[in-house]
């Protein structure tokens, strides 16, 4: 018997020790898995913001090619060709410096903002190859709103788009 009671105290202090470990290992393993869970949150959250963004970013490049905003830019006193080289230019940097938007934006909505970007610029030669004589800048401002009122209002369905895309990500 006094060869076991020289055990006891290692005994009881595995009794004791054992239950204290076994909690201390579910609470480091569930302390790990909260972490975990708030890392996947946050890079959520992170991507979330990149993407809302570059929807806002966007939405400002198609309300600035708007006919209605692309008319007040430049001199009044430009040819004709010479605004519409100039506004061509302006349309294309700005495209090119929002183009890494693509990587936040869906395919169809980028889609949209590149046929948006085109049609204007299309617009913009068309109105001037409809216009056999010289006109002055003004008229040919007018003319160039009229036809893109004629036609649909891609822009604002783009934007409008963007908007419904922006609620479900969000």
């Amino acid at each position: 018997m006094t060869s076991l009671s020289g055990y006891l105290p290692y005994a009881f202090a595995l009794i004791i020790a054992i239950p204290f470990l076994v909690l201390l290992r579910q609470f480091v393993h569930s302390y790990i898995t909260l972490k975990n869970q708030e890392l996947k949150l946050l890079t959520v959250k992170s991507n979330s913001e990149n993407k809302a963004h570059s929807y806002e970013r966007m939405t400002l490049f198609l309300d600035r090619i708007k006919p209605s905003n692309l008319i007040q830019r430049f001199d009044k006193g430009l040819a004709v060709h010479e605004f519409i080289f100039l506004t061509e230019k302006a349309i294309n940097e700005e495209f090119e410096y929002n183009s890494s938007q693509q990587l936040y934006v869906t395919k169809n909505s980028w889609k949209n903002i590149v046929d948006s970007k085109n049609a204007i610029i299309d617009l913009l030669h068309k109105t001037y190859d409809g216009l056999k004589g010289e006109v002055k800048l003004d008229e040919f401002k007018t003319i160039f709103i009229m036809n893109y009122m004629e036609s649909n209002d891609y822009i604002a369905e783009t934007i409008e788009d963007l908007r419904k895309e922006i609620l479900i990500i969000t």
